[in-house]
């Protein structure tokens, strides 16, 4: 491969310098110094294995950037399973949620249930507790207006009585009175 450089350098050097004026083997020639430092230079490098110890570094430039992108393919692998891991958990934790939303539902349900429930037993008790207070007024103001009957009756049959009965026939006619009085109440 060195070899091959080389001669295409002479030929390349070699065509221009064929075109200059006058002797090309003369040190007064610069196409012809040019060449010859442009040879010698070549043969340093040669000898010095430049063009080998370039190819190493390259070859070892490449190594490093083989070993590189299979590290980068490793942590892309590990990054891809850390990202696995995260989506399980994540979707693990969603639907933990999506269950204690759901719980929270139901008990808001029952609850709303339960209060509806105690709401109506309320509303029962309070309609009983107001039929009876009504039970209990209807029943007060019947027996008061038996008794003012009563009173009034007594006190217009005391009145008729006196007016137009005797002594002995009035108590008569009290005692039936309050006899059918007391079978009328009882």
């Amino acid at each position: 491969m060195m070899r091959t450089t080389i001669a295409a350098a002479f030929a390349l050097a070699a065509s221009p310098a064929l075109a200059a004026t006058g002797p090309f083997l003369s040190l007064h020639n610069t196409n012809f110094v040019v060449l010859l430092a442009f040879i010698l230079f070549l043969a340093i490098l040669a000898y010095f294995k430049v063009p080998g110890k370039i190819g190493e570094m390259l070859d070892k430039r490449a190594a490093g950037i083989r070993d590189e992108l299979n590290e980068a393919r490793a942590l892309r692998e590990e990054a891809q399973t850390v990202l696995a891991s995260f989506e399980r958990k994540q979707k693990e934790v969603q639907a933990q949620a999506d269950r204690i939303v759901a719980t929270a539902r139901e008990e808001a349900s029952q609850a709303a249930e339960q209060a509806k429930a105690d709401l109506e037993k309320s509303i029962a008790r309070r309609i009983t507790a107001a039929e009876d207070q009504i039970a209990s007024a209807q029943a007060a103001a019947v027996k008061d207006v038996r008794d003012r009957a009563i009173t009034i009756a007594v006190a217009a049959a005391r009145d008729v009585m006196s007016k137009q009965l005797t002594k002995a026939a009035g108590a008569k006619l009290v005692d039936e009175a309050i006899a059918q009085v007391e079978t009328k109440l009882h």
